[in-house]
């Protein structure tokens, strides 16, 4: 299979999941991405049996509107059962690197609430440790210089993401040369540079349950347990 395969093989395999997991009538979170993207079309079959989605950027609620899926601001929902979302990169712990799509802060956000984060992958994103994919961060444009020299200090080769402005306005710089060994660490140091509005770890919350998809199939794996 060609990796559009895998990614819609993945998204089938989430909307199953979505279908036993989430009760009927139930709202739920959906990521941004070309995999997202993919189990929104899936998702499209099922649409009768939920109330609707929280989207995590302005492409994922239009193309879930496009399929005729309610999308509700998130402040109007009081629970998320699930939210299906890819990644740039999964270590084996289930802790991830995002924001290829630079949707990284919403996705955060809606990650947040939810009881269960399925993170639907192709093989190609399961690494041992994470870094190889650059690192984003959303940051705010007047704190972008300042952020730089603080990644610099960190070991990082920031880069701006160029002709490039986030849903709510900001910048992304891509933090490249790092090899990530404690996520969480970092996840936590980056969060108090002043100027980040978000990075793209998800550490702190991982994924609960990887749906991953190679040539033999799609395999469920669950957040090892510590």
């Amino acid at each position: 299979m060609n990796q559009d395969q895998l990614k819609q093989a993945v998204a089938r395999a989430a909307c199953e999941y979505v279908a036993v997991k989430a009760p009927t009538g139930a709202i739920i979170g959906v990521g941004t991405g070309s995999t997202a993207n993919f189990f929104i079309d899936e998702l499209a079959a099922i649409k009768h049996r939920l109330d609707g989605a929280v989207a995590s950027s302005e492409a994922t609620k239009r193309r879930l509107e496009g399929h005729g899926i309610r999308v509700l601001d998130l402040n109007d929902v009081d629970a998320l059962p699930v939210y299906v979302d890819g990644a740039d990169e999964i270590d084996h712990g289930l802790a991830m690197l995002k924001g290829g799509g630079g949707a990284l802060t919403r996705e955060k956000i809606v990650a947040a609430m939810a009881e269960i984060f399925v993170c639907v992958c192709d093989q190609s994103k399961w690494v041992q440790t994470l870094g190889k994919f650059p690192l984003p961060l959303e940051v705010i444009p007047m704190a972008r210089a300042q952020v730089t020299r603080a990644l610099l200090q960190l070991g990082g080769q920031p880069r701006l993401r160029e002709g490039f402005i986030t849903d709510n306005g900001n910048l992304i710089l891509d933090v490249h040369g790092l090899t990530i060994s404690d996520p969480v660490a970092l996840e936590n140091r980056l969060d108090h540079i002043v100027g980040i509005v978000s990075n793209g770890l998800f550490a702190r919350r991982g994924a609960d349950v990887l749906l991953l998809a190679d040539a033999d199939g799609v395999k469920t794996i669950s957040r090892p347990v510590t």
